[in-house]
């Protein structure tokens, strides 16, 4: 009787520990909940996402940090309609930097608030970004965008958050920015919208002028854009270009042949750095180097450099259509970019074409399509030996390459600083596809099998201990 009394006070005191023990394991795990709950996002969360959608490149690091002046950026939204992805963006730029202060404004409160920024049509969780008298508007669909992929007819979704917010930070603290001015006056295509755009997101400011009015190129010039000429340029006006890149400008033309032939003077400029264009269209019959069963949209090799890099690490393929054919001499000053096979030859029956085959008078290739030029005093050409390949239809179907690969030049020409350009980041996810008979036997696992798995391993561990006491 004793020793059943004993056993039970034994095991009431061990009971009492055991309550003791677990209510200050409690108290401490709660206090440590408490102070980490306090601690900024940037230490608590991890971000797994493969895209890496909910951090920030150094790139941002870079520009936040550098701040000296007080940024505010305005939350356009309405109560409860908050993106997440959105806050916990905005909870990084704000944790950051101490200049950087996030203000929500509801519509429902402020109704006029936004009309002071933009004539726009203002959807939820809008941005505004200022300081000082200096502001940018960032709409929700320059967030989130949607681009056409023609090879699945479907679209393909982007977040650019990052890359808008970065550059409207960027633009509203410099008054100072990068001038793009664009030669008109040659039957020139129109720039087009996306690419226009996406020079104004990475903050460079676009003018036009024409040589045909003028005796120099501006001096406020960092750069001259030459874009889809459809008649040549004069002597005069290419010697004033090659004066200017000699002299340490920065040029980029986009200029393949036209239904009258080359553009000779124009072409000009690349002759005197040992490259020459071939008279024709450039027509490739390795099956690698064409698309859609058309030989003249090519598929060219794409070289390593500072401007390619970023699409043969993504492995995507720049699409040239309709391409003047560049034969290289100069090595030592030329970087070829893009490049034919060794199957190409060029058509010189140009627009005329009417067959595939290689013809007499056709000149053999390879060739080069794209190539990047360092001149004296540290001047430097870009050349693009196609008018289209920034058009919507073949930007689409290179998923964007494209007009990533003439962001990427153009950047490159004119010293952009790097902290600016920050691509938008792919929520195209690919989701594991499971049949459902694999799913109801996953279900039976984890809804039935471990919790009765648990429960018994919990009763025989109960019973075991209740035993050994009993025999003591």
């Amino acid at each position: 009787m004793k020793e059943k009394i004993l056993r039970n006070r034994i095991a009431l005191q061990g009971g009492s520990y055991s309550l003791v023990v677990t209510a200050i394991v409690l108290a401490i795990l709660i206090a440590v909940n408490i102070l980490v709950s306090a601690l900024p996002k940037t230490f608590t969360q991890l971000d797994i996402s493969s895209a890496k959608l909910y951090s920030v490149t150094s790139n941002t690091k870079v520009v936040v940090n550098a701040l000296e002046k007080d940024v505010t950026i305005y939350w356009i939204v309405q109560a409860d309609e908050e993106d997440d992805i959105i806050e916990n963006l905005l909870d990084k730029y704000e944790s950051l930097s101490e200049h950087i202060e996030v203000v929500k404004k509801n519509p429902d409160i402020f109704p006029t608030f936004a009309e002071q920024y933009t004539s726009e049509t203002v959807q939820n969780n809008s941005l505004v970004v200022e300081c000082g008298e200096r502001s940018r508007f960032i709409g929700y669909d320059d967030i989130y965008l949607y681009d056409a992929n023609m090879n699945s007819y479907s679209y393909d979704v982007s977040f650019d958050g990052e890359g808008a917010i970065t550059s409207a930070i960027d633009y509203v603290v410099n008054e100072d920015q990068p001038k793009i001015y664009l030669l008109e006056g040659h039957g020139e295509a129109e720039l087009p919208e996306d690419f226009r755009e996406q020079l104004e997101k990475e903050n460079m400011e676009l003018d036009v002028f024409s040589l045909l009015t003028a005796e120099s190129i501006p001096e406020d010039a960092d750069g001259i854009l030459v874009y889809g000429p459809s008649s040549d340029i004069s002597a005069e006006e290419k010697d004033l270009l090659a004066e200017y890149v000699s002299g340490g400008g920065k040029l980029m033309v986009m200029a393949g042949p036209t239904e009258d032939g080359t553009l000779t003077n124009l072409y000009g400029i690349l002759k005197d750095y040992g490259v020459e264009a071939v008279d024709g269209i450039v027509v490739d019959t390795d099956r690698a180097h064409y698309a859609f069963r058309t030989p003249y949209i090519l598929l060219p090799d794409i070289a390593s450099s500072e401007i390619t890099d970023p699409l043969i690490e993504g492995r995507y393929y720049a699409i040239m259509p309709i391409a003047q054919g560049l034969k290289v001499e100069d090595t030592e000053s030329v970087t070829e970019l893009l490049t034919t096979s060794g199957e190409a030859f060029s058509k010189t029956d140009g627009y005329a074409l009417s067959s595939y085959e290689k013809e007499e008078g056709d000149i053999d290739g390879p060739f080069a399509l794209a190539v990047s030029v360092a001149a004296e005093n540290e001047g430097q050409i870009v050349w693009f030996a196609s008018s289209n390949f920034l058009d919507e239809m073949y930007n689409g179907y290179s998923s964007g390459a494209n007009l990533n690969l003439a962001m990427n030049a153009i950047s490159s020409l004119i010293g952009e600083d790097e902290a600016v350009a920050i691509r938008s980041k792919s929520l195209n996810y690919n989701y594991l596809t499971i049949s459902d008979s694999a799913a109801s036997f996953l279900k039976t696992i984890m809804i039935a099998v471990f919790p009765l798995l648990y429960l018994g391993i919990g009763i025989c561990v109960t019973v075991g201990r209740r035993r050994w006491n009993e025999a003591k």
